[in-house]
């Protein structure tokens, strides 16, 4: 599989993420980790098509800090997408214990908004790279 290919395997995963969001923002029914999670995981795929669209290997790593700065040291301008690194609290490794949620719950659709931010311009880099809509 070619990088570009990947990059789109990635960033269909990653929209699988984003759709579950879509259908977690009853705050009654989902635990915060579990929508945490669930962003993170967006977050944290999209992130890692981005670095494979630009022909790079992406580390085995849950950190959004840790990828920004990996795009950014590309030259990909990441000033947009820092406050994304709050999600990393929800990753994997935080969803069986130790979790320290923030004092004001998630706001659910403005998180839901900024994941689709995120993966509409991993999109459009995509298609600009192959050439595609």
């Amino acid at each position: 599989m070619n990088e570009l290919d990947h990059a789109r395997a990635m960033l269909s995963q990653a929209e699988k993420d984003r759709r579950a969001l879509g259908g977690m923002l009853d705050k009654e029914v989902f635990a915060e980790e579990i929508f945490g999670f669930h962003a993170q995981q967006a977050v944290e795929k999209a992130l890692k098509a981005w670095i494979a669209s630009l022909g790079k290997e992406y580390p085995l790593t849950h950190s959004i800090a840790r990828l920004l700065a990996i795009l950014q040291e590309l030259g990909a301008d990441m000033a947009a997408f820092w406050d994304l690194t709050e999600y990393t609290a929800y990753a994997v490794e935080f969803r069986y214990g130790g979790l320290h949620l923030a004092e004001e719950p998630l706001n659910r659709q403005a998180v839901l908004s900024r994941v689709e931010e995120l993966l509409h311009q991993v999109d459009l880099i995509i298609n600009e790279r192959t050439g595609g809509p």
